[in-house]
This record gives C-alpha cells, structure tokens and sequence, in this order.
C-alpha cells in the first residue's frame, strides 16, 4: 500500500513538473510594444550630468538657481582682457624672434668657417702656384701657372675684403647677443602674464623693449649692419631710453628701501664705473684697433701678392715678394677669423653696455622720489647682486670696501662683476 502511495506521488509529480515545463516552453511571444521616450526639461549640462551619475539624492540642486551654460564666456574686465591679449601677441613676435636670430647666427658662424678655409685654400695654392712658376722655364705651362696664380690673389683680395668688412664671426656673435636678450624679455613677459594683471603700459613697455633690440641687432647686412669700424668704440645699447614702467608698490612705507641700501646702490655705481666699465672700454678699443689692422692688412698683402705673381720670371724678386706676402695673407687672415677677433669685439661691447644698463637702472631708481613707485628694495638689491655675482651680504662689502677707499683716497682693487 505504501510503494503504490509512492508511485503515485512520484507519477503526480512527473506529470505537475511536465506540465510546469510545458507551459514555460509554451509562453507565446509578447508584441513588441515601442514606448515613447519622454522628452527630458531642457536642464543645464552640469545638473544633467549630476542626474545620470545617481547624484541626485547626495547633492540637491535647487531649481531656483540658474548655473552658467558652458557657452556662455565669464565676465572679465575688456581693458585687462585686451591688454593680455596684447601681450600674448607680443609674446608671440619675441618668440618668433629668438628662433630667427638663433637660425641666423648659426648661420653666419658657417660663413665664418667655410669663408676662412675657402679664402685660406685659394690664397696658399696661388702662392705654390707662383712659387713653381718661378722655378720653370718659359712657354705655355709658366704663362698657365703665372695666370692662375694672378687670377687665384685677385680672387682672394676680394673675397677677403668682403669677409673683412661684414665680420662673420662679429656677425654670429650678435645673433648670439640678440638671442639671449629676445630670451630675456620673453621671460620678462611670461612672469608680467602669471603674476600680474597686465596694461596698456605694460603692453607699451614690452613694444619698446621689442623695437630696441631689433634696432641694436638688425638682421639685415645692407643699410642696416651695425658698423664693425667705427671711429670710436662705443658700448651696445638695446634698451628704450624712455623710463622703465614701475608698478605702484602695495607694501607700506619706504617699500623695501632705507638710506643705508641707496647709500650702498651708489657705492655699487662707483664700483662698475670705476673698474668694470673703465676696463671693458679699454679693451675694447685695443680690440678694435687690432682688428682694424688686421682687417686692412689682409686684402694688401693678397693685392701685393697679385702683383708680384704678374711679374715672376722678369725678377727674381718678384716670386719672392709673391710666395711671402701670400704666406703672411695666409697667417694674418687665419689670426683674424679663426681667432675670432669680430667675436671678441662684439663681447667688449655686449659687456660694457651691460654695466651702462646696470647704472642706468639703478640711478633711475635712486632717482625716483617716491617710493611706491620703484621696485622693492630688497627685491632691487637681489637682482643687482645676482647680475654681478654676487651674494646680498657680499655686495654690501664691495660697497663698504669703496666707501673706506673713497676716505682714503684710494682705488678699490676689486672689480664689481664676478661673472666676467
């Protein structure tokens, strides 16, 4: 009776569970209904993305308050808005100007050395050439070798007297000048951008600044090349000769300044005028004259050397004037070019307008009455110090040297630059 009671419940549950299955498997296919999508209220893009990110229950967002759309621009003040603008443009033009003169220079640093090796190869074949002249006979081949060799002199003065007038290696130092001062001002501009809020006077003092370095280092070489000869060596000026703009200070009282750092700035003046300027000046007008002499010396011996190549076979003299005056052109040029004698020029210049540019800033800021108005003072001796290489507390010795020699009636013996 109990197995039959089992069967019974195992056959009830077979047939419950077949018929579980086939109703699932029976299920008709529903309709595939499309629902509408409502159109979501036109909200602003950050209170939508605060929606879909399941922010609505931790930040509340009123309905009440109208939050900026993205494409609305903030409010700013135009004065400052153009004068930023204005100064990014600059910004723009001075960096294009770095990447010129660094191209440039570069480029007439290749004259220098292809113009020295060319002229010097011309000059010292000319001079075998006029040298086995001389030890032959006559005929065709002495009148080819006396031919070339007047031709390759003549070819070589002229050469020389182009390489002697422009300077390539004065040339390349002045787009290297030109490059580091570009560098300097764009600095100068990226630190007015980040920490203040530029102005017109800010725009017009970086414009000044722009159009004195492009008037002190030109790049074109006809009409506009920096004289290599003049009558009188002079310091290089690339500064505006109108007074640097100054901020109004926001510091209270004498801003930084007292009668001990004025005292001290124009002990600093004697010093550079004294020693550092006196001597670069010095320097350079024995430079100068040097090269004078070097620079009129070699196109004369390669005309000498010309000459005397048209006469050899008529006189023994004449291959000697010939073989010797092309060796010394070959000697003097290579002492001119190779040792960059323009270069060394140009960076007697570079230094002493620096030192010029270094007295002039600070007796403009001595000069000043009111105090608002220059730089911080102990911002303003950190910079002079850091220029002369020098410490805060060692520029104040230099000044307390100079001040004890001054009593003593005595030079100081020291120079005011440790950097050159």
């Amino acid at each position: 009776m109990a197995s039959l009671q089992a069967s019974g419940l195992i056959s009830s549950s077979r047939v419950c569970s077949s018929k579980r299955i086939n109703a699932a498997i029976s299920v008709p296919k529903l309709p595939s209904i499309r629902f509408p999508v409502p159109k979501t209220p036109s909200t602003n893009l950050v209170e939508d993305l605060i929606l879909r990110n399941g922010f609505a229950n931790t930040i509340p967002v009123e309905k009440s308050v109208t939050l900026p759309r993205i494409d609305e621009e903030p409010f700013v003040n135009s004065s400052t808005s153009k004068a930023t603008a204005k100064l990014y443009a600059i910004l723009e033009a001075v960096a294009d100007r770095v990447e010129m003169h660094k191209n440039i220079g570069e480029q007439r640093d290749n004259w220098n050395k292809l113009l020295l090796n060319s002229i010097n190869m011309i000059t010292l074949t000319a001079t075998t050439m006029a040298g086995v002249a001389a030890t032959g006979g006559e005929g065709s081949p002495f009148l080819a070798l006396n031919v070339g060799s007047t031709l390759l002199f003549i070819a070589a003065t002229g050469m020389l007297f182009i390489m002697n007038k422009i300077q390539p290696s004065q040339l390349a130092e002045e787009q290297r000048n030109a490059t580091k001062l570009f560098r300097q001002l764009q600095s100068q501009i990226q630190t007015t951008l980040a920490l203040y809020d530029p102005t017109e006077l800010d725009v017009k003092d970086a414009m000044d600044k722009v159009l004195a370095l492009d008037k002190a280092y030109p790049l074109p070489l006809l009409g506009k090349m920096v004289e290599k000869f003049p009558a009188k060596f002079e310091p290089a000026v690339w500064w505006p000769k109108t007074k640097n703009f100054q901020r109004n200070s926001k510091r209270s009282g004498k801003n930084g300044w007292s009668k001990g750092l004025e005292v001290e700035m124009r002990e600093v003046i004697e010093v550079i005028k004294g020693k550092d300027t006196e001597d670069y000046m010095r320097l350079g007008n024995l430079v100068l004259k040097i090269n004078k002499v070097l620079a009129i010396s070699g196109p004369l011996l390669t005309g000498i050397a010309a000459a005397g190549s048209t006469f050899v076979g008529n006189s023994s003299w004449a291959a000697i004037v010939a073989v010797a005056a092309g060796a010394l052109a070959t000697t003097v040029n290579t002492f001119e070019h190779a040792g960059q004698v323009g270069m060394v020029v140009e960076m007697y210049r570079n230094c002493a307008g620096f030192f010029s540019l270094l007295e002039e800033s600070i007796e403009s800021s001595l000069e000043e009455a009111d105090f608002d108005r220059r730089e911080d003072g102990e911002t303003f001796e950190m910079k002079v110090a850091l220029q002369l290489g020098r410490s805060v507390s060692e520029l104040s010795s230099l000044a307390q040297k100079s001040s004890s020699s001054r009593i003593e009636g005595t030079k100081v013996d020291e120079f005011g630059s440790k950097l050159f």
